[in-house]
C-alpha cells in the first residue's frame, strides 16, 4: 500500500515537473530582494571608503572617501536587475562604481546556486567578481567559456569563467553589467539613455547602392599601408607586418558599414534569398539592429582563432561613452549588382541595452601586431567609423522590455547543441522504429559501449548535460511560486536532454534516459564490465530482496519531495542522495566524503549491476512513472515467453522480466538484450523448439515421398 501511495505521490511530482518544462518558454519572475537597511550594507564598506546617504529606494547609494567627499556610488543588483539564478533565485551582489564608471569592488550578498552552495563551494564565485575590480562599464567586457569566444579579441576584456558554473556566472554577470548601466545612465554625467528606437516598417523607398552612399547610409573607411605603418610607427611593432612595407599603396582596410535594420536599406543592398533570411532571423531576435559589414582589405574584420556568433575580436563600438556590445548574426548573405565586393558580415545589436542607432556611435577596426616569437608583444591601433541611421526609417516606442539573459547561453552553446542533436535524433529512430535492426546487429555490445562513452565524456563531463532531481525540485518550487521556469534556459544543453528524456517518457518509459543518456548510469555499466574483466565474484539480491530494494528509490523521490515543500532550505543537502554532481558535474573534484561517496556505488556496481540506478536514485524513480504511462507495450513477447521459456528473465541484470513473460516497463532500461533474443533463432527457446521439430519432419516427408 506505501509502495503505491509513493508512486502516486511521484505521479504528482512528475506532472508538475513536465508542466514546468512545457511553460519554460514563459516570462516569470523570482521574488526580487529587497534593499539591505544600512547596518547591513556598511559593515561590507571597508576603508577608505564609506557609506553615504541613499539617492533612491532601488538600493543605490552614495560612496564617500576618506574626507567625506562623494566618491562614486554603492548598489545591490538584487533590486535593479532581479535576473532569476539557476536556483530560480536571483543573485544578489554589491557593487561599488567610481564616478568614472570603473568598477571599485564587487562582492556576493547572497544566491542559491546548487554549484556553489555544496558543490565547488564559494570560494571559485568569489574569485570570479574579483577580476571586475579595476575594469571599468566603458569596457568590453566578455565572461569567457570553455566553448570557445573567438580569441582574445583586441580591446575585448575576458572574466574567466568558472567551467562547471557556466549558467551561474553568465547569470552574475548579465545582473553586474544590467544594474551597473541602470545606475550610469540615471546618475553619472555624459551618460544617458534616450528613448528606445526600432525601424518603422510602414517606411518604405526604393534605393539602390548609389542612393545610399549620397544620403550618407553606406560609409567607407579605407586605410592604406602606408597609414597602418604610420600608426605603429616609432614602436616596436613598426616592422612587424611585412605586406604593409612591401606594397605601401595598397589597401589594409577597405570597408563599407551600412545599417540594414530599415527595410528599404536592407532590399538595396541584399539579395532576395538572403532578404528573406535576414527577415526570419529578426522575426526571431526581434530587437537586433543588423548591421551589414563588407571588406575588401587585408583586415578580414575577425582573427582566424574567431567562433562564430559570437563577439567580433577585430571590432568595437561604443555609444555615449559605453561599449556597445556586438555579435555575429551567422548570416551568409549575398548582396545585389552594384554592391562592392569583399568578405561580408552581418553584426546584431540589441537595442534593448540602450543602443540607439539613430544617434551617433563609432565602429573600431582594431589593427593587431604580434612582435617576438617565444612570448610576443601584442599592439594595437584602431581606426574609427562614426555611424548614424537616418531617423526617418525609425519610431520612438514608449520603453523596452527586458532583456532576456538565456539568449547569450543558447547562443554560446550553439554548436554543442547541434552536436547534442546528432547524437539524440539517430538514437531516437534507432530505439524506435530501427530498434530490432539494432538489436540484431553483430557486434550490438560493443556500439552500445560506444555511445555510452560518448554520453559520459561528451553529455557528461564536457556538456554538463546530466539530469538531476534538483532541476525537478527547483521546477516544483516555481510551480508553487518560489521560483522560476526561465532558470530553465540557462542551461540550454540540459534542456535539449530533458526533452529527449520526456519524449522517451512517453513512448518507452525510463528505458531512453535510464539506458542510454544517463552519465552516471553509464559509468556504473561500465564499473560492471570491469568487474567481469578482473573475475570479481557477482553479488546480486534475491529476487524477493530485489522487489524489496526497489521500493527505496520510490522513498528517496518522496522524501525529497517533501523535503522540498516542508524545509526548502534544505532541498539542496538532501539532493546529495544522488552523486551525479560529483562523479559528472565536479569530476570528482570535491570534499573527499564526497567523493568517497560516489566511488562506492561505482565499486558497488563492479559486483551488483547498477545497484545506484535500480534501488536509490529519485530520478530514477520519477523516471520510472513512465512504466504505467507509456504509450505502447514496445518489447515483442511471444505466447512461449515465461512457460516454457526463462531465458530473457535470466539474462535480465534489471530484473525488469517476470516468470510470466511479463516486461515491467518501470524497471526496464531499454538494454534491448531481450530483444536480441527475441529475434535470434539460435537462442529463442521457441525458435528453437519450432526449428528443431521442422527438422524432424523433414525425414518423414521424404520417407513418405520414397514410398
Amino acid at each position: 500500500m506505501w509502495r503505491r501511495l509513493a508512486v502516486r505521490l511521484a505521479a504528482q511530482a512528475f506532472a508538475l515537473w513536465a508542466v514546468a518544462l512545457c511553460g519554460a518558454l514563459l516570462p516569470a519572475m523570482a521574488d526580487v530582494p529587497g534593499p539591505l537597511p544600512r547596518e547591513a550594507l556598511e559593515p561590507m564598506i571597508v576603508p577608505p571608503y564609506a557609506l553615504g546617504e541613499p539617492v533612491n529606494d532601488k538600493g543605490v547609494w552614495s560612496l564617500l572617501n576618506s574626507g567625506g567627499a562623494e566618491a562614486g556610488y554603492v548598489f545591490q543588483t538584487g533590486p535593479l536587475a532581479p535576473l532569476p539564478g539557476f536556483s530560480g533565485a536571483p543573485i544578489d551582489m554589491l557593487v561599488m562604481l567610481d564616478p568614472g564608471g570603473r568598477f571599485l569592488d564587487v562582492r556576493l550578498i547572497s544566491h542559491n546556486e546548487p554549484i556553489f552552495v555544496s558543490g565547488l563551494g564559494e570560494a571559485p564565485f568569489r574569485a570570479f567578481l574579483e577580476q571586475y575590480r579595476g575594469r571599468s562599464i566603458r569596457e568590453s567586457l566578455v565572461v569567457g567559456t570553455p566553448y570557445g569566444t573567438g580569441g582574445a579579441g583586441a580591446g575585448q576584456v575576458h572574466l574567466d569563467g568558472v567551467s562547471k558554473a557556466t549558467a551561474s556566472v553568465r547569470i552574475a554577470h548579465d545582473s553586474i553589467m544590467a544594474a551597473a548601466f541602470a545606475v550610469a545612465r540615471e546618475k553619472m554625467a555624459g551618460i544617458g539613455g534616450a528613448t528606445p528606437v526600432r525601424p518603422d516598417p510602414s517606411v518604405d523607398e526604393t534605393l539602390d547602392w548609389q542612393a545610399l552612399i549620397r544620403q550618407g547610409l553606406a560609409i567607407n573607411l579605407r586605410v592604406t599601408n602606408a597609414e597602418l605603418d604610420a600608426a605603429f610607427a616609432g614602436t616596436v611593432w613598426a616592422d612587424d607586418d611585412p605586406d604593409a612595407s612591401a606594397d605601401p599603396g595598397a589597401l589594409y582596410l577597405d570597408l563599407w558599414a551600412v545599417d540594414i535594420g530599415p527595410s528599404a536599406v536592407a532590399r538595396a543592398v541584399l539579395d532576395d534569398a538572403s532578404l528573406a533570411e535576414l527577415q526570419r532571423f529578426l522575426d526571431v531576435s526581434g530587437d537586433d539592429e543588423p548591421l551589414l559589414l563588407i571588406e575588401a582589405g587585408r583586415h578580414g574584420l575577425v582573427s582566424d582563432d574567431f567562433v562564430r556568433n559570437t563577439a567580433p575580436d577585430r571590432l568595437l563600438a561604443e555609444q555615449g561613452g559605453l561599449p556597445v556590445a556586438l555579435r555575429d548574426a551567422d548570416l551568409a548573405v549575398a548582396t545585389r549588382p552594384g554592391v562592392p565586393e569583399g568578405k561580408t558580415m552581418i553584426l546584431r545589436i540589441d537595442r534593448r541595452l540602450g543602443f540607439d542607432p539613430t544617434r551617433d556611435w563609432t565602429l573600431s577596426a582594431q589593427a593587431v601586431r604580434a612582435h617576438g616569437m617565444l612570448q610576443p608583444q601584442t599592439g594595437t591601433r584602431s581606426f574609427p567609423l562614426v555611424l548614424r541611421a537616418d531617423a526617418r526609417f525609425y519610431t520612438r516606442v514608449g520603453g523596452a522590455p527586458a532583456l532576456p539573459p538565456w539568449q547569450e547561453a543558447m547562443l554560446g552553446r550553439k554548436y554543442d547543441l547541434v552536436a547534442l542533436a546528432l547524437l539524440l535524433l539517430p538514437l531516437l529512430v534507432a530505439l524506435g522504429p530501427a530498434m530490432r535492426r539494432l538489436a540484431a546487429l553483430p557486434h550490438f555490445g560493443l556500439l552500445r559501449l560506444a555511445v555510452l562513452a560518448v554520453v559520459i565524456g561528451f553529455v557528461g563531463w564536457w556538456g554538463q548535460g546530466q539530469l538531476s532531481i534538483v532541476t525537478v525540485l527547483a521546477a516544483l518550487r516555481a510551480a508553487i511560486g518560489g521560483g522560476s521556469f526561465a532558470v530553465l534556459l540557462y542551461d540550454p544543453f540540459s534542456l535539449m536532454v530533458w526533452a529527449a528524456a520526456i519524449l522517451g517518457f512517453v513512448l518507452w518509459g525510463r528505458g531512453l534516459f535510464c539506458g542510454w543518456l544517463c552519465p552516471f548510469g553509464a559509468m556504473q555499466e561500465f564499473a560492471h564490465r570491469a568487474g567481469r574483466l578482473l573475475r570479481l565474484p557477482e553479488r546480486n539480491p534475491s529476487p524477493r530482496w530485489d522487489g524489496r530494494l526497489k521500493a527505496g528509490k520510490y522513498v528517496a523521490l518522496a522524501g525529497l519531495v517533501a523535503t522540498a515543500f516542508l524545509l526548502p532550505g534544505e532541498a539542496e543537502k538532501a539532493g546529495e542522495i544522488e552523486p551525479f554532481k560529483t562523479a559528472v558535474t565536479t569530476a570528482f573534484q570535491r570534499e573527499w566524503y564526497y567523493v568517497a561517496y560516489a566511488a562506492f556505488w561505482l565499486v558497488l556496481g563492479m559486483v551488483t549491476f547498477k545497484g545506484f540506478c535500480r534501488y536509490v536514485c529519485p530520478l530514477g524513480a520519477l523516471m520510472a512513472i513512465g512504466g504505467w504511462l507509456r504509450l505502447r507495450d514496445w518489447i515483442p513477447r511471444r505466447t512461449e515467453c515465461g512457460s516454457p521459456c526463462q531465458l530473457c528473465k535470466a539474462r535480465c541484470r534489471y530484473g525488469a522480466i517476470a516468470k510470466s513473460g511479463r516486461i515491467a516497463y518501470s524497471e526496464c532500461f531499454q538494454c534491448l538484450d531481450c530483444v536480441t533474443i527475441h529475434d535470434d533463432a539460435k537462442q529463442c527457446v521457441p525458435l528453437v523448439l519450432a526449428a528443431r521439430a521442422r527438422q524432424k519432419g523433414r525425414p518423414a516427408r521424404a520417407r513418405e515421398a520414397a514410398i
